[in-house]
């Protein structure tokens, strides 16, 4: 089965949208089908990997978006898709490319939509206005928007509950819930040790990791080291992640001294298990979050994580880990640390091996209508 993947806003330092259509495709190849993923770039290409063939088309930049790109020029995906001739397509964009449904449609390619995103969220994160207000135009809008998305594919994939609500608020019944997996042998709490470059002894170590962009509320965690160092306690906190609010970011830290190590984008998986492994507790403070795959890489290495009570990780979190409401994550962290230290880390790493690659494989597929070959044999 060739299953044709695409997807926009995917750049050489995105994160848990990169990671899980690479595993995906990895899956998808192993389970015996022909994954093709095709995305934009710089310049075009073509090559064979360990997810499958990938076709990079050229594309422009997005303004004020941190160097991610669309594919815009719907002539030359449509010409590219009918000389591929899926007998799947999996689309991972919501909004720029929503118009490939009704193109599988008219060509008879079952479609699947993954969402990754919340619309209800990003919209209540970006419409202006009282809150009451906001909220009432944001799920309107919302609801407008996901009812086309349903009739547009035949499977729209949420990776959690709370991703899945906006959708059953409308009482679409083409969603399944696929959650997401984890790399339980690269995070693991065997995978390094660096907390030395960041901490002395007796200090405390918070790690956030993400994309430092608007939706993903990164400010939060500052806000949440300063209140914890007002308090005295000896924290230090280190930034994994790049985006367009890094320098703003990088001089609010400084104005209010805090002690913030801004590491930037880790591209080596090792190394970014390594910093995982050695936190005493990570941050996850985005309300918009639908699964949050850094989340749970922290998990896995067997790190707590406090997270937002407005997003999907409580639910991805469970009890390994503390979920607080607001800007100020600080009373999460707190609560997290009054446990013991070997009960909390053993009690993140048992989380995250709830959650494994190939089960979310095997989701996928069945969502194609397919299955791993392999086990049918």
């Amino acid at each position: 089965m060739r299953i044709v993947r695409l997807a926009n806003f995917v750049a050489p330092r995105s994160g848990g949208l990169r990671t899980s259509l690479a595993e995906l495709g990895a899956g998808y190849l192993a389970a015996g089908h022909e994954p093709v993923l095709v995305i934009p770039g710089e310049r075009d290409g073509d090559e064979r990997c360990a997810q499958g063939r990938v076709i990079t088309l050229r594309a422009p930049r997005v303004p004020f978006t941190g160097g991610y790109r669309v594919l815009w020029h719907r002539r030359r995906l449509t010409g590219l898709l009918a000389t591929l001739r899926p007998d799947a397509l999996e689309v991972s964009d919501r909004t720029t490319l929503r118009w490939t449904g009704a193109w599988a449609r008219e060509h008879g390619v079952p479609a699947v939509m993954v969402s990754h995103e919340s619309v209800t969220a990003l919209l209540k994160l970006t419409l202006l206005g009282p809150g009451r207000r906001r909220s009432a135009l944001s799920r309107g809008v919302a609801d407008w928007l996901n009812r086309r998305t349903a009739r547009a594919y035949h499977q729209v994939i949420c990776t959690t509950a709370w991703a899945a609500a906006e959708f059953g608020r409308i009482g679409a019944g083409n969603v399944v819930r696929v959650p997401l997996g984890v790399d339980l042998d690269t995070f693991s709490p065997q995978a390094g040790r660096v907390r030395s470059r960041y901490v002395g002894q007796g200090q405390i170590l918070l790690v956030h990791c993400g994309r430092l962009s608007a939706e993903k509320r990164p400010q939060r965690s500052l806000t949440t080291l300063a209140t914890l160092r007002a308090a005295g306690l000896p924290v230090r906190l280190v930034v994994a992640g790049d985006g367009p609010l890094r320098s703003r970011l990088v001089r609010r830290a400084a104005r209010a001294g805090l002690p913030v190590t801004f590491a930037g984008f880790l591209p080596g998986r090792a190394d970014l298990a390594a910093l995982l492994a050695s936190a005493d507790v990570a941050i996850a403070p985005g309300p918009a979050e639908t699964f949050g795959l850094a989340a749970l890489e922290a998990l896995a290495c067997g790190t707590p994580v406090v997270v937002s009570a407005e997003s999907a990780l409580p639910e991805v979190v469970g009890e390994a880990g503390a979920s607080v409401a607001g800007e100020d994550l600080a009373a999460g962290v707190r609560a997290v640390l009054a446990r013991p230290e070997r009960s909390r880390r053993a009690a993140a790493r048992a989380r995250a091996e709830q959650y494994d690659w190939d089960t979310a494989v095997r989701g996928f597929l069945a969502a194609h209508g397919t299955r791993d070959r392999r086990k049918a044999a």
